[in-house]
């Protein structure tokens, strides 16, 4: 962070999205404040810097790994701003070529993550759980990283492949029976979706829900938030800005901002990362969000 009388520069990692290339492009500024965009591909690389180090001002975050964060103290501030949510269903796939494979023949299989913690696989889990009757504890996860957050170690039964291992290469070659993916699946067309026409389930799922599975909100680092909490509110503001500007979508808000609209999506990813031991306890979703209201005079 760099600070003059005039305006604030701060240190910034926000993936590209239709909300967040107008700031990036610097078509939406502030007097006030400016940000500084690190160019991170792909957005998740820069959260363990973030988490273990504070090595930005302002950082787009999954919301397991700040849930994790915040259950170890790190000093971060959680803004109701999502910059990336999406239903997961189609995201847990297997070779159709080697066989086919539904959510109840998960029992004794082995299921490829990037890591236990990423919060792809935590909303899957949930799902295959709570609308699949899949025991979770009846499936081999074979993982290839840890969490972002050093303090946090895998469950026991968890599988870490080495460090020469690839999700897609052990998915086709049959070393995994089924694997989740995040932003992008291969393309691939042995690759098929476990879960049954995927886009129906999830809109089944989103009408008994009422919410988006979000994955990625905004935190800024503690410091700022109490040295200069104008510089965060001002951040909030040009996000807001940045959505409000966006091409207009159809059908459901992908990437809604605010509290109240993103309380029943937190909550539920709050259930499922406890059931799964990624955090110790449940958090109200109002504890994760007293440093922003305070920020924001609320």
């Amino acid at each position: 962070m760099t600070l003059d009388p005039q305006v604030a520069t701060l240190r910034t990692v926000l993936g590209t999205y239709p909300h967040t290339a107008p700031l990036k492009r610097g078509e939406i500024g502030s007097p006030e404040v400016a940000l500084e965009f690190a160019d991170i591909k792909p957005t998740h690389k820069a959260f363990k810097p973030m988490v273990r180090e504070l090595a930005y001002d302002v950082c787009e975050m999954a919301i397991v790994t700040f849930l994790q964060a915040k259950a170890h103290g790190k000093p971060l501030v959680l803004l109701p701003a999502v910059m990336l949510g999406r239903f997961q269903h189609h995201c847990l796939v297997h070779n159709a070529d080697r066989a086919a494979l539904r959510p109840e023949q998960l029992a004794g299989r082995r299921v490829g993550v990037r890591a236990y913690s990423q919060t792809t696989g935590v909303w899957l889990r949930g799902i295959l759980q709570h609308d699949y009757g899949v025991d979770l504890g009846r499936v081999q996860w074979v993982t290839f990283e840890d969490a972002h957050v050093a303090e946090y170690h895998d469950p026991p039964g968890v599988q870490r492949v080495t460090s020469d291992k690839d999700l897609t290469t052990m998915l086709l070659s049959g070393e995994l029976d089924a694997a989740i993916y995040g932003a992008e699946l291969p393309d691939d067309p042995r690759i098929r979706s476990v879960i049954p026409d995927p886009e129906t389930a999830a809109q089944a799922w989103y009408r008994r829900h009422g919410c988006v599975p979000v994955n990625h909100l905004v935190v800024a680092t503690k410091a700022l938030a109490t040295c200069r909490p104008e510089l965060v509110r001002g951040v909030y503001g040009l996000l807001l800005r940045g959505k409000e500007t966006a091409p207009p979508t159809t059908g459901v808000d992908l990437t809604p901002f605010g509290v109240e609209p993103n309380r029943a999506a937190l909550e539920l990813i709050i259930d499922y990362a406890a059931e799964q031991r990624l955090i110790p306890r449940r958090f109200a979703v109002d504890e994760l969000f007293e440093d922003f209201c305070r920020v924001m005079g609320r």
